[in-house]
């Protein structure tokens, strides 16, 4: 496969789908690729074509939500010369353009209805009509379908047909998101970073710090795959020091201190004042133990319990900005708004001056070897 369509991956969950749809590649059947954005939906429509005995015939690709409803049906079936306003000439569409290959249709859901009528149609009987036409066409075409939609909740509400669902959910392969692909954060943002790193010209690969991998993670990635390959590229390439572990990623690049403040919406005055929020009462005694030894170790234990917390919090808000500023205790203050010999008894208290130090140091080291270099050139 092309080194942009490859799986990378070793979670159970991940591989049992790939698993799934190498199965049913073989098959004349439609499928069902249901998932979360940025899982992967078209790398396996990609893979249950290449894998078929159609691979050697077009895949044809239309995202339904890309055109409004006036146009889609035209763009799936054809239209003849004068059909519509602005038709000066026959056009076929998607489904003969993919006659003997298949057809993959990204976002299903938004289909209206009368188009998942002339699909119906079409999965069912194996032919076409185009658009201002009399006779239908017969077409030879595998589905493959993808949504992150409920298909099952949108038919039982009335905005899917039942029968078309049923129709295309031979198999349905449902892709994991990746906060749910245990092990799997950790190799594609070595895979991706790797690339990155190449594609800049790097000579060595230096991975990632421990506290930026953590954070990695613990992230949910809402955007799953193509969310992380964008935040391991831009901390590979914003990274300056290739010989050092890169120490700090930036989730979501809109963050800054300089972002527009949206404007603040009018609110009329209403004479009706504002109703105070009712205190919750608690009854004295409720759930607490009998014994008063008992309720005292308890409140201990908890304390013990936030304090390691906020520690825990407090060590990895250093570690970033560490990382982030190149290890600069004097920058790093600046942005955590401390001073300097504050920042000096954190680092204490966490034990973390030896490291900071070891990293200054390798700076130094790096500096004048490059000035050494320099001098021995010229």
């Amino acid at each position: 496969m092309d080194r942009e369509v490859q799986f990378v991956g070793q979670s159970s969950a991940f591989l049992d789908a790939v698993e799934r749809a190498s199965r049913a590649a073989p098959m004349r059947r439609p499928v069902l690729v249901i998932g979360e954005r940025g899982t992967g939906k078209e790398l396996i429509a990609e893979r249950l074509h290449r894998l078929s005995p159609r691979w050697g015939e077009p895949l044809v690709t239309l995202n339904c939500a890309a055109l409004p409803e006036t146009l889609i049906e035209a763009e799936l079936f054809g239209h003849e010369a004068g059909s519509f306003t602005g038709a000066t000439r026959a056009r076929i569409g998607r489904f003969e353009e993919a006659d003997k290959g298949t057809l993959f249709l990204d976002e299903l859901a938004t289909l209206s209805m009368g188009a998942q009528e002339r699909l119906l149609r079409a999965v069912e009987y194996g032919e076409v009509t185009r658009i201002g036409a009399s006779k239908p066409v017969r077409v030879d075409v595998r589905i493959v379908a993808a949504t992150n939609e409920d298909l099952p909740a949108m038919a039982a509400e009335g905005r899917f047909r039942p029968d078309l669902l049923d129709r295309l959910s031979f198999e349905v392969i449902t892709l994991p998101p990746l906060r749910a692909r245990e092990g799997d954060v950790a190799v594609l943002s070595d895979y991706f970073g790797r690339r990155m790193a190449a594609e800049l010209g790097w000579d060595d690969w230096p991975g990632f710090a421990e506290h930026t991998l953590a954070q990695m993670i613990s992230y949910p990635w809402p955007g799953n795959v193509r969310e992380l390959r964008n935040v391991i590229e831009r901390a590979v390439y914003r990274w300056d020091d290739p010989s050092r572990a890169i120490a700090h990623v930036q989730f979501d690049p809109f963050d800054s201190p300089w972002k527009p403040i949206p404007a603040p919406r009018y609110q009329p005055q209403t004479n009706q004042a504002t109703s105070p929020i009712a205190a919750v009462d608690v009854p004295a005694n409720e759930n607490r133990p009998a014994s008063t030894d008992a309720y005292s170790q308890g409140q201990h234990d908890a304390v013990a319990d936030l304090r390691r917390a906020v520690d825990g919090y407090e060590r990895a808000i250093l570690e970033h900005h560490l990382g982030k500023h190149r290890y600069n205790q004097r920058q790093t203050a600046k942005a955590l708004g401390l001073t300097y010999d504050q920042l000096r008894h954190c680092l204490r208290k966490h034990g973390m001056m030896d490291k900071a130090a070891a990293a200054v140091a390798k700076v130094a080291t790096d500096i004048i070897a490059g000035q050494g270099s320099t001098r021995e050139e010229a």
